[in-house]
């Protein structure tokens, strides 16, 4: 009982604290994912073994980059740092699923830190504002849709779960409890469009099977480096929860993906 107070409590803190943040002003929403950014980063390099604090720095820079005021970055520089991210990912997703150990030799250690972790989560502080103008429905809406499709898939999978989804990687993850959190994620895709009068159903629809699929192979990749480590969370500053990297996986790998839909959206409407 102590234990599940704990954890309701944590996760209670987290969600308000994102929410509140995100709504407030678009840079308390930038100056709380700088702070997580900077925990992530600290707790993956752990992970994988790695010690360097010029990837801090990095991810200052890229944050000033993108968001520095009065001063708009190109936007092929954009374009090649997002292209960069992605193949990056798409290259992650297919070692997930055709090799045991993901291979992480030094190189690779520092451009998957960058171009996995530390780009991802700025492109996730660029969703909001990907038509120029700061909108948190953006990125409140997204983060719904995670915990939607988090809390289902655990549920459906617990009560109705039979086969499993890749279990040499994650073991209580099922296909069924996958199927159920996607039909709830698209559910609240749908709530989201009717009520925030943002964008069309059919948009947030899209949304929903973007942050449903790349959200859950976030997960399962984050799962796949934290069985390679030998540890059951990336941290513990979240109690109950484990740590920061762990609650923000699924929406870190997903980001990029999602703003390059809105990206493509932006332009074609």
């Amino acid at each position: 009982m102590k234990e599940l107070l704990t954890r309701s409590l944590s996760g209670f803190l987290y969600i308000l604290i994102l929410l509140i943040s995100i709504f407030i002003h678009k840079y308390t929403f930038i100056g709380v994912f700088l702070i997580f950014g900077i925990i992530c980063i600290y707790e993956f390099q752990k992970l994988i073994h790695l010690k360097k604090v010029w990837l801090y720095i990095v991810f200052i820079g890229f944050l000033f980059l993108f968001h520095t005021p009065n001063f708009k970055t190109p936007y092929s520089i954009t374009l090649i740092v997002l292209a960069l991210t992605i193949i990056t990912q798409l290259f992650l997703v297919r070692d997930l699923i055709t090799i045991r150990i993901i291979p992480m030799f030094e190189k690779r250690k520092y451009f998957t830190s960058i171009f996995f972790l530390i780009t991802s989560i700025v492109f996730l502080t660029l969703i909001p504002s990907y038509d120029d103008k700061y909108n948190p429905i953006m990125v409140a809406g997204p983060l719904l849709m995670i915990w939607t499709n988090d809390t289902f898939a655990y549920l459906v999978g617990k009560n109705f779960g039979k086969h499993k989804l890749l279990e040499r990687i994650s073991p209580k993850k099922t296909i069924e409890g996958f199927i159920g959190g996607f039909l709830f994620t698209l559910l609240a895709g749908y709530l989201i469009a009717i009520f925030s009068e943002t964008l069309s159903i059919m948009v947030w629809l899209i949304i929903s099977i973007i942050m449903s699929i790349f959200g859950t192979l976030g997960d399962l990749i984050q799962s796949k480096f934290k069985r390679q480590a030998g540890v059951k969370d990336s941290g513990s500053i979240m109690p109950g929860h484990g740590g920061i990297f762990d609650r923000l996986d699924s929406i870190i790998f997903a980001s990029p993906f999602l703003y390059a839909f809105l990206q493509i959206l932006k332009h074609v409407s």
